[in-house]
C-alpha cells in the first residue's frame, strides 16, 4: 500500500510539473544589431512577467528572408505563431485567405481587452481594413527623417542648430559641405520609401490611385512620375555628377557614408536612431524632411515604414492565448516607452508617447519627438494616409534598379521614372489577376 501511495504521489507530482510548463510560441523576426538586442529584451521581460507563457524570438534574416521563410513554413504546416512582416508585405498578407488570425479577433477571443483607438491612427490605420479592423499588431513603426553632422555644418559655415527646411536650402548646404572638404554633401537610404513614397506624401501628391491602394481595391495604378518628382530626381542626378550626392546602395547600405563622416547629411529611418548613436563619433542632429516651397499643400505629413506582427492560423487555443497576452504586454505604455527610447522606433500608442514626454526624455533626444510630430504634421489625406500595394517588394526592386540605371547614365531621369511606373503597374496587374 505504501508503495502504491508513493507511486501515486510521484505521478501527481509529475503531472503537476508537466502542467507547470509554460505554453511556448515562436516569434520570427528580422531585427539585428541594437534593435535585435532590444527585441530579445522585450521578450525576456514578458517571459519574466508571468509563468504561463513563453515567447521565443527567432532571427530569420532580412525582411524578405523572414517573409519567405514564413510563407514556406505555413505551406509545410510548420509556421510560427508570430511573424514580423515589413510594411510592403501588408497587402499580400491581407489578400491571403485562411492564413491569418486577425488581431481584432485574436485579442477579445482570447481574453484580452482590445481598443484600437489607443493606438496612433497614423500607425494602426496602415494595418487596418477600410472600416477600421486591425489585422496585425504594429511593432517597429518608423518614418523617414534627415540626419545631419553638426561638425560638418560648422566646418561649412552653416548653423548647426538650423538645419535646412526647403530643398533649395538643403541642396545649397550640401554643396557647401562638399566644398568644405567632405567627400560628398549627402546620401540617402531607401530611395523608394524615402525619395518616392515619403517625398510624395510630404508634398501631398498621389503615389497611386485608390488612395495609394489603401481602400483595398485591386485595380490600383502607380502615378508618382509627376513633374515634382521628376524635378527632384533630376536635381539629385545632376548633383551626383558633381560629387555632391553619393549613392551608397539599396535599402540602408548608405549608412556608413554618414556614420564615418564622409557626407554631412543623410536620409534614413528614425528607427535607425539607436544605431546612429552607437556608430557616430560626432555630434549629429535630426531634422524634418525638406520640402519644395512652391508645391501647394507642402509640407503635409510623412508615412510610416517598419513592420508589424501577424499571427498564423493553425495553432492551438493555448498558443493563441499566449500570443494575445504577449500583444497586450507589448502595448503597455511602459513597454512601448522602453522600446521607443532604446530603438528610435515610434511608440505605437499615445499613452507611451505621453509617458516618454512626462519623463523628460525628449529634452536630450528631440529628434525622436520630431519624427512623431512630422508623422502627425497634418490630418492625413488620401495622398498621405499610407501606401498598400500588391507585389510591393518587387515594385521597390524595380524602382531601385531604374534609379541605378539613371545614375549610370543608361536612361534619362524622366524615362527612368516612367519605366518605374510602367513596370510597377505590370506587377500590380499580376497581383490583381492572382487575387480576383
Amino acid at each position: 500500500m505504501k508503495r502504491i501511495v508513493a507511486t501515486l504521489i510521484a505521478m501527481i507530482s509529475l503531472v503537476g510539473m508537466i502542467a507547470a510548463e509554460p505554453v511556448t510560441v515562436e516569434f520570427w523576426h528580422a531585427m539585428t544589431g541594437k534593435n535585435g538586442e532590444i527585441t530579445q529584451s522585450v521578450c525576456d521581460q514578458f517571459n519574466a512577467s508571468q509563468t504561463d507563457y513563453k515567447v521565443v524570438p527567432v532571427l530569420k534574416g532580412s525582411y524578405p528572408e523572414t517573409l519567405n521563410a514564413g510563407i514556406a513554413a505555413f505551406r509545410a504546416k510548420q509556421a510560427p505563431a508570430i511573424i514580423q512582416v515589413q510594411e510592403v508585405g501588408t497587402a499580400t498578407f491581407m489578400a491571403t485567405k485562411g492564413a491569418i488570425y486577425p488581431v481584432y479577433k485574436l485579442m477579445p477571443e482570447n481574453g484580452q481587452k482590445f481598443d484600437p483607438k489607443v493606438y496612433m491612427p497614423a500607425i494602426s490605420g496602415y494595418y487596418s481594413t477600410a472600416d477600421g479592423k486591425m489585422l496585425s499588431m504594429p511593432f517597429n513603426s518608423s518614418t523617414a527623417v534627415m540626419y545631419y553632422n553638426k561638425d560638418a555644418f560648422r566646418k561649412a559655415g552653416l548653423d548647426p542648430e538650423k538645419p535646412p527646411v526647403t530643398w533649395t536650402e538643403f541642396f545649397d548646404a550640401a554643396k557647401k559641405i562638399k566644398a568644405a572638404g567632405y567627400q560628398g554633401g549627402f546620401t540617402t537610404n531607401w530611395i523608394s520609401w524615402i525619395q518616392i513614397e515619403n517625398f510624395n506624401a510630404w508634398h501631398n501628391q498621389s503615389i497611386s490611385t485608390n488612395g495609394n491602394g489603401m481602400n483595398g481595391k485591386l485595380d490600383t495604378v502607380l502615378q508618382f512620375n509627376n513633374p515634382t518628382t521628376v524635378k527632384h530626381f533630376q536635381t539629385m542626378y545632376d548633383l551626383s555628377k558633381e560629387g555632391v550626392f553619393i549613392y551608397g546602395g539599396r535599402e540602408n547600405k548608405a549608412n556608413p557614408l554618414f556614420q564615418t563622416g564622409q557626407v554631412g547629411m543623410h536620409f534614413e529611418s528614425i528607427g535607425g536612431y539607436g544605431s546612429m548613436k552607437a556608430a557616430c563619433k560626432f555630434e549629429f542632429g535630426v531634422a524634418r524632411l525638406p520640402y519644395y516651397a512652391d508645391v501647394k499643400g507642402a509640407p503635409q505629413n510623412t508615412i510610416i515604414g517598419g513592420a508589424s506582427l501577424w499571427v498564423f492560423m493553425g495553432k492551438s487555443k493555448p498558443e493563441y492565448k499566449a500570443v494575445a497576452a504577449f500583444f497586450a504586454f507589448l502595448s503597455k505604455p511602459e513597454i512601448q516607452a522602453y522600446w521607443h527610447q532604446n530603438t528610435g522606433y515610434l511608440p505605437i500608442t499615445k499613452a507611451a508617447y505621453d509617458l516618454t514626454k512626462s519623463q523628460g526624455f525628449y529634452k536630450n533626444s528631440p529628434g525622436l519627438e520630431l519624427a512623431i510630430n512630422q508623422l502627425n504634421n497634418k490630418t492625413p489625406t488620401a495622398n498621405s494616409a499610407g501606401l498598400r500595394l500588391g507585389n510591393f517588394a518587387q515594385i521597390r526592386e524595380i524602382e531601385d534598379q531604374q534609379w541605378e540605371e539613371i545614375l549610370a547614365g543608361k536612361i534619362s531621369v524622366k524615362d527612368g521614372l516612367d519605366k518605374m511606373v510602367q513596370l510597377g503597374n505590370a506587377k500590380l496587374r499580376e497581383f490583381e489577376a492572382a487575387n480576383k
